[in-house]
């Protein structure tokens, strides 16, 4: 079924960031267009995960050129499920960055970028041409570059050369990846690709490609060895804009993985035993880094690594039952970090300081605040009932199914330290007295003298999100019911094919 409306979720931001820049240097008008307008997006984007979850998938051709030759947008329910949590976090972005960005960061142009970077997600998720997913990733990097440096001190700006430097790195390695491709199965659209790379009888070209679209993925999902850059990097920048590269550009990462490990190189003994070692070694070293850390946005950085390794599991171990705990992992840990990034950002707007040593008394300042920040630990966590507990019955089940012994040890592993290290962080900032220990503090006006309006808009954000992750974990039902539709559409992409090129894929 062909439709316009797919193109929207990418033209609406665009359209916000135009016209953002005719209100260049009037702060109060820009930040009232950017939560407006995100809050468009997620009403529109709603409307269309409605519109493909309760009825049959979009596609687009791009000039009335028929796939394979055109450029094709593809909205089928795993995609239109990204776009939909990526406005979400926009739109809690959004209304933090109100309360969070000065003055300077917003004249420079910070929200045109911030709605930019929306725009290239939303692209990348819907993308169904091979080298527009390269497109879509390149315009994130400039987007997240620009926001990593704007108005930052040398930190700031030497975690973003680290951090830029190793994302041109995985673009070259996927355009190298893209060319070889292209010379092995003439066709760059992923529907096409899906049924010709299976006739390729060279399987050992087939999987050099793979590798070499694995390494440039798991660049940009942070997965080991290829990690090293996250941490350096994300501690780094404001708080809003670390939670919007917390919770999604890692999972653009692992969405392409999804996508073109299961659409176009279907994991064989070689690719899957490489899964499964990198899933479980990604688990383990992001763990042990979590659990070292003083500072606390080095620490969650640490665990954004960790819990990558959850979703790799699950394309690892290939089954319905696995695939559906990697989906639910990725709804789940995208509301989730962004929020914790967003507690952070208050913890930071509250005493000042990120470090641990230098922090506390947060329960005893704000206890109701102090409550709600549980309920986000906890779900990081996956303290039962909520969001992040479930996902870990679905990866536990597939690993036992699967008989991967190790995995089993990774997954636990990765799980009681994640416990041990929020419990740390407990314990450091809400628990433990305020040392008092910093200078800064005595000039600062106490997150109680703030106005209002900025506590409130500072907060909501929280709440919001708070909501959402809530609503994962005592709806379950509903987020297993649309987990296992989009496992069951990567396991069998032929409606996905049949979607885009019109014919069913035949068997070879």
């Amino acid at each position: 079924m062909m439709d316009i409306s797919i193109v929207l979720p990418v033209l609406l931001p665009l359209m916000v960031a135009i016209l953002l820049l005719f209100f260049w240097g009037k702060t109060q008008s820009q930040k009232w267009i950017s939560v407006l307008g995100s809050m468009a997006v997620l009403g529109y984007n709603s409307w269309l995960f409605i519109t493909v979850y309760t009825g049959s998938m979009l596609t687009m051709q791009a000039g009335n050129w028929e796939a394979p030759f055109g450029i094709t947008l593809v909205a089928d329910v795993f995609s239109v499920t990204m776009i939909l949590l990526t406005s979400i976090a926009g739109v809690a972005v959004s209304i933090f960055s109100v309360g969070s960005i000065s003055t300077a960061r917003i004249r420079f142009g910070y929200f045109p970028i911030l709605h930019l970077l929306l725009m290239g997600l939303n692209g990348a998720f819907l993308t169904g041409d091979i080298f527009n997913l390269y497109v879509w990733f390149e315009i994130i990097i400039i987007a997240s570059f620009v926001l990593m440096t704007l108005g930052g001190g040398r930190a700031q700006l030497a975690s973003a050369v680290n951090y830029v430097i190793m994302n041109l790195l995985a673009s070259v390695i996927f355009l190298t990846a893209i060319a070889i491709l292209y010379g092995i199965a003439g066709t760059l659209n992923m529907a096409d690709l899906s049924i010709k790379v299976a006739l390729i009888e060279n399987r050992g070209l087939v999987n050099v490609t793979a590798l070499l679209f694995f390494v440039g993925f798991g660049i940009k999902s942070a997965v080991f060895p290829l990690y090293f850059w996250l941490p350096s990097s994300y501690h780094t920048p404001p708080s809003a804009v670390a939670a919007i590269f917390g919770g999604l550009l890692t999972k653009v990462g692992v969405y392409a993985l999804l996508r073109v490990f299961t659409l176009i190189f279907i994991p064989d003994s070689f690719l899957s035993t490489l899964l499964l070692a990198v899933a479980a070694l990604t688990l383990v070293t992001g763990a042990f880094g979590a659990l070292i850390q003083s500072n606390a946005r080095k620490m969650l950085s640490y665990l954004i690594v960790c819990h990558i390794g959850f979703m790799m599991a699950g394309l690892a171990m290939y089954t319905d039952t696995a695939l559906t705990g990697a989906a639910f992992y990725l709804i789940h840990d995208i509301i989730v970090k962004t929020n914790v990034f967003i507690l952070l950002g208050l913890v930071f707007i509250m005493y000042g300081s990120f470090k641990m040593p230098d922090l506390g008394g947060l329960y005893a300042d704000y206890p109701k605040l102090a409550l709600v920040m549980a309920l986000v630990l906890f779900s990081l966590v996956g303290i039962p009932p909520l969001s992040g507990f479930w996902p870990k019955l679905f990866l536990f089940e597939a690993a036992f199914d699967t008989q991967s012994y190790v995995m089993i040890g990774a997954l636990i592993f990765a799980s009681f330290i994640t416990l041990v290290v929020i419990a740390k962080m407990w314990s450091q900032i809400f628990w433990k007295p305020n040392p008092n220990t910093l200078e800064r503090i005595k000039h600062l006006p106490s997150f109680m003298e703030l106005s209002w309006n900025r506590r409130a808009i500072l907060i909501s954000p929280l709440l919001l999100l708070t909501a959402v992750s809530l609503y994962i974990g005592i709806g379950a039902e509903n987020i297993v019911k649309l987990s296992s539709q989009i496992a069951n559409d990567l396991m069998d992409p032929s409606g996905y094919i049949e979607a885009v090129l019109g014919t069913k894929p035949q068997t070879p």
